[in-house]
C-alpha cells in the first residue's frame, strides 16, 4: 500500500488525492470480502475467435472485439451498426466478416476515439461496407463519403487526419464526415439508445473523445485509459497531463459503481482501447494514481528541479510496478519527462 507520507526530494508530500487513493484500496478491501474480486471483464461473455481475436458481450445487443488494433465496440439494432473505433487497417476485412455474424443490419455509423492508426485505419473500407442514413443525393448536393456509412470524431481527429502527409497521411474516404466540438454535445438516438460522444481536448492527444451509450451504460475511453501501463501522454500531437486528468474525471463523473451492493461485479461499463474491460473503481484508482504522480512531479518542479533531478527522486514510487516498464514503446521514464514538460509548459500548474 502506498504511504500517504512521501519524502520526494527532501519535501514531505501529503496530499488529499493520497487519502482519496487510501479510501479507494479500502473500498476494494470491501469488494474482496468472501473471495478474491475477479476483474471486471472476467464476469462478461466471451468468445476466442482464433488468431488472437476475442468477442464479448457486454449487453445483449453491445459487444466488444479485441485484437484488431484498438479495442471495437458494436452496438446494433433496428436502425443498424454502430461501429467505435473501426481497427488497424490489416484487420478490416476480419472485422467486417465478424459484424455480419453479429447482425444483418447496415454499418451506419463509426464513431473514432482518436485519430491514430489503430483507431481509424480500418475507417475507409468499414464504412464502404455500410451505408449513411444521408446516402441519397439531396438539395445540396450528393452525400459526403459517397453514402458510406458516417465518421464521427472530435474536430482535432478530422484536423489531424486531413492535414497529415506523407507515410502517415490517410485517404480522404477515411476523415470524419462529423466533428464533435469541446464543450458542445454530440449526440444521436439509435437502437433505442441516446449516444453522446465528448471531445477531449488535450488528453492522450488534442484528438480524444469518450462514446457514452446511455441506455446500454457503457463508455467507450480510447486511449485515455490504458490499465497495461502508465497513460501514454503524446505530447508532439497536443496531449497534457493536466487534460489527461480532466478526461479520467469526467469518465468517473458519467459512470455509476454497484452501490450499495458493492459484492458484484455490475454498473457502467469501461471499454478502454487496450486492456481489460474496466468499472469506474478501477478508473477511481488509475486517476488516482496518475494525479499523485502529478503532484508529485509539480511540486519538484516549484523547488526548481531539472528533468534529470525529477527522474532521479522516482515520483512513479509504489506504482512503477503495476503500471511501469524500462521497456517497449512507452516506458516509465517516457510517462514521467512527458508529465514534467507538460508542467513546465503550463506554468499555472494543476487545474
Amino acid at each position: 500500500m502506498e504511504s500517504g507520507h512521501e519524502h520526494i526530494g527532501g519535501t514531505a508530500l501529503v496530499t488529499i488525492r493520497v487519502v482519496r487513493h487510501l479510501l479507494v484500496l479500502c473500498a476494494g478491501a470491501v469488494l474482496v470480502l468472501g473471495g478474491q474480486r475477479a476483474a471486471f471483464a472476467q464476469q462478461l461473455e466471451s468468445q476466442a475467435l482464433g488468431d488472437g481475436i476475442e468477442l464479448f458481450k457486454v449487453r445483449s445487443n453491445f459487444y466488444v472485439l479485441t485484437g484488431l488494433g484498438a479495442n471495437v465496440g458494436i452496438q446494433f439494432g433496428t436502425d443498424g451498426v454502430v461501429v467505435v473505433d473501426a481497427g488497424d487497417a490489416a484487420h478490416t476485412d476480419r472485422l467486417i466478416a465478424e459484424i455480419k455474424k453479429l447482425t444483418p443490419g447496415l454499418i451506419r455509423y463509426i464513431i473514432n476515439t482518436n485519430a491514430d492508426a489503430d483507431h481509424v485505419g480500418g475507417n475507409q473500407k468499414v464504412a464502404k461496407a455500410g451505408k449513411s442514413f444521408l446516402a441519397a443525393r439531396g438539395p445540396f448536393g450528393p452525400p459526403p463519403n459517397g453514402g458510406a456509412a458516417a465518421i464521427l470524431a472530435s474536430e482535432g481527429a478530422l484536423t489531424r487526419m486531413s492535414t497529415a502527409t506523407g507515410a502517415a497521411a490517410f485517404p480522404e474516404a477515411a476523415w470524419p464526415t462529423e466533428a464533435a466540438i469541446p464543450d458542445a454535445r454530440k449526440y444521436m438516438y439509435l437502437n433505442d439508445d441516446g449516444i453522446e460522444v465528448m471531445a477531449q481536448p488535450n488528453a492522450h492527444s488534442d484528438s480524444d473523445s469518450l462514446v457514452f451509450f446511455r441506455r446500454s451504460d457503457v463508455v467507450m475511453v480510447g486511449d485515455i485509459v490504458d490499465m497495461r501501463r502508465f497513460p501514454v501522454i503524446d505530447l508532439a500531437r497536443g496531449g497534457s497531463i493536466n487534460g489527461e486528468i480532466a478526461a479520467l474525471n469526467r469518465i468517473i463523473n458519467l459512470a455509476i459503481p454497484s452501490v450499495p451492493i458493492v459484492s458484484r461485479e455490475a454498473g457502467t461499463v469501461i471499454v478502454p482501447s487496450h486492456g481489460r474491460i474496466l468499472d469506474q473503481t478501477d478508473v477511481v484508482e488509475y486517476r488516482d494514481v496518475v494525479t499523485i504522480v502529478r503532484d508529485r512531479v509539480q511540486d519538484l518542479i516549484k523547488q526548481g528541479k531539472s528533468l534529470a533531478e525529477v527522474k532521479a527522486a522516482d515520483p512513479t514510487q509504489g506504482y512503477r510496478k503495476r503500471y511501469g516498464s524500462d521497456t517497449g514503446p512507452w516506458t516509465t521514464d517516457m510517462f514521467v519527462e512527458a508529465v514534467y514538460k507538460s508542467l513546465a509548459a503550463n506554468k499555472s500548474g494543476p487545474r
